[in-house]
């Protein structure tokens, strides 16, 4: 059972990474990859939530494995961050990689402290 509810929140967090990344770099006429730093905050985000709720008793094993592994670890993506930024290197926009890299840990970590914050003024 356990694997059913990651594949399934697989299967929502993929496209939903897809169609999130291509709206918000189709609002960016900028080559800064918007919308991976856009997923990955967003996840950081809902994995805060999770790890609240988790802490306050509200949210089970069953709900990590299905939002936590499925639904983020499908929404994430540190490969093509990696990737994006190496991009940006190689073509000469060094300081945009740089920022991309600073700008994504400290977003993500902000996000991350955000949803655990939340999470407990909701549960606790």
């Amino acid at each position: 059972m356990n694997w059913l509810l990651v594949a399934v929140g697989g299967m929502a967090g993929a496209p939903l990474r897809y169609l999130t990344d291509r709206a918000v770099q189709a609002r960016h006429d900028s080559g800064f990859p918007w919308g991976t730093f856009t997923v990955n905050v967003a996840g950081c985000l809902v994995l805060g939530l999770l790890t609240g709720a988790t802490l306050a008793g509200a949210a089970g094993s069953e709900l990590r494995l299905l939002l936590g592994t499925g639904l983020c670890g499908a929404l994430t993506t540190y490969s093509t961050f990696s990737y994006e930024t190496l991009r940006l290197a190689e073509t000469g926009s060094r300081l945009p990689a740089a920022l991309n890299v600073l700008a994504s840990v400290a977003a993500g970590l902000a996000a991350v402290f955000a949803g655990v914050t939340l999470a407990d003024a909701l549960w606790a």
